[in-house]
């Protein structure tokens, strides 16, 4: 398989120069899709500019100063998507998260060091497994086993230590909770549930926010209760 693509050809989501070399890395296979993830080489040499080149950037990694969800991480395809954090060593000491724009471009938010060991993850699938366990699927591909009489739902985020994966909080998708809006024409909003609709239909379940407006369920991912839980690109006090 080969790991580069055409920059015409690239995500939207990337937030590279359209024009430029013809080719660009490509995302390695991993917990996020392509177009919803972006190769740490271009992190590092379009975004931060910490490099120049691929080479310069295959150095910076085999020092192992680059750690991606709190694991050294020494794949320049590595693949970086939603809520997943960066680190960079010393001397830098630099700490991100990845989030969306209001383009729907994936970004670096701006974290403090603390912050750099703990992740939001969304349910997205949830079944019975052998043993009398339920799993969980997260948007980043994690699976959780849980207890039969959990209360996760689809939609709910929990919070994760790491690089350990504990789970440390649980955020359900209900009425007054915040949430940070990942796609459709709102993208990159940060808002408070009114309601969820139950559509009886092929059609996907919306859900309507104090703010006035609405999105499916899909693109909503729970960040709080009174106030978010991570570091998000605007303050928040509603």
């Amino acid at each position: 398989m080969t790991f580069r693509l055409k920059r015409r050809a690239a995500p939207r989501s990337w937030m590279i120069p359209r024009k430029g070399t013809k080719w660009v890395k490509r995302p390695a296979p991993g917990p996020h899709a392509q177009d919803q993830s972006i190769p740490l080489l271009l992190v590092l040499r379009d975004i931060r500019k910490l490099a120049k080149s691929a080479r310069e950037a295959r150095i910076l990694l085999k020092d192992g100063k680059v750690k991606v969800d709190g694991k050294v991480t020494r794949d320049l395809s590595r693949g970086l998507g939603l809520m997943d954090t960066i680190s960079f060593g010393a001397p830098l000491n630099e700490h991100f998260r990845i989030l969306k724009d209001k383009l729907g471009r994936l970004s670096l938010q701006s974290i403090p060091e603390r912050e750099a060991s703990i992740k939001l993850g969304r349910v997205r699938f949830k079944h019975a497994v052998t043993g009398g366990k339920v799993e969980v699927t997260l948007h980043d591909g994690r699976n959780l086993l849980v207890a039969p009489d959990s209360a996760w739902r689809v939609g709910d985020s929990v919070k994760l230590e790491l690089p350990t994966q504990k789970v440390i909080g649980h955020l359900a998708l209900a009425p007054g909770q915040l949430a940070y809006v990942s796609g459709g024409t709102h993208v990159g909003e940060i808002a408070r549930v009114d309601h969820v609709e139950v559509r009886n239909s092929s059609s996907p379940n919306l859900v309507h926010f104090k703010e006035g407006f609405s999105t499916i369920k899909e693109y909503v991912f729970i960040v709080g209760d009174a106030a978010p839980q991570i570091t998000l690109p605007e303050a928040v006090d509603r």
